[in-house]
């Protein structure tokens, strides 16, 4: 994304819906938070991104960004000593949500697919190879993996893009490639069924490579209270590893 090109979208939609900006932040302050942190919209984009469907209307998900860009930055106080760039991740990555729920690009034939395969992901206890997966359901791999892709368009909410919790669960260099390939999907699942705050807490700390004060700020917690959300939820992803056969 280049400043030239995103630039008309910014002076045309800040008028509109992102409201008027703290006292204390100039015009000329807030369109360079704009132009500085296009960047970042990318960045977020792009870790999104790599977990969904080819067909994904990227370009539209990128404006979404840019107006949750616009309106972070139309609402940041610089007074409130939080870094700009963790005010503005959840906002970024809430309005490419967003997107993505108001216009979910699945076929009926791919949500019949999906619900198929969810109950055929029953059927097995522990982990599962995608390999052995596609056997059972009568798929080609290639086909399973698409599935599992777009099944993440069903739940914009509950989707979660942190799958490795470095140093702790998942982190093992000396995993085969398809050993790591089914942790991370393992840690997704779980992480998906940890509640909201926690799977905040993870992504912006691990994924994001937030500072425990930086998550702090972004969720109005304090450091400690953050260190103990994250404490529980490796506990919670330890015990739902093992679950699926996987000791840490």
């Amino acid at each position: 994304m280049t400043a030239t090109s995103v630039s008309p979208r910014i002076h045309s939609t800040e008028t509109q819906s992102a409201g008027p900006p703290p006292a204390d932040v100039s015009n000329a302050d807030r369109d360079r938070l704009i132009m500085d942190h296009l960047g970042y919209v990318d960045h977020i984009l792009a870790k999104m991104l790599n977990q969904l469907p080819r067909r994904v209307d990227a370009q539209n998900l990128e404006s979404a960004g840019v107006l949750g860009l616009i309106e972070a930055a139309a609402q940041f106080d610089p007074s409130r000593n939080v870094e700009f760039k963790s005010f503005s991740y959840q906002r970024i990555r809430g309005a490419i949500l967003d997107e993505l729920r108001r216009n979910c690009p699945l076929s009926q034939q791919m949500l019949q697919k999906i619900a198929y395969l969810r109950q055929v992901r029953m059927e097995f206890e522990g982990s599962v190879s995608v390999e052995d997966l596609a056997a059972a359901a009568g798929m080609s791999v290639g086909e399973v993996t698409r599935c599992i892709q777009s099944s993440r368009l069903t739940r914009p909410d509950s989707w979660n893009d942190s799958v490795r919790i470095r140093g702790h669960i998942g982190d093992n260099d000396n995993a085969t490639s398809l050993e790591k390939q089914e942790m991370q999907r393992v840690l997704a699942d779980g992480i998906e069924q940890l509640p909201p705050k926690m799977r905040m807490a993870v992504a912006l700390h691990y994924n994001e490579e937030l500072k425990l004060k930086e998550v702090g700020d972004v969720m109005g917690l304090s450091e400690s209270r953050v260190s103990r959300i994250l404490d529980a939820a490796r506990t919670r992803l330890r015990e739902y590893a093992a679950t699926r056969g996987y000791e840490q």
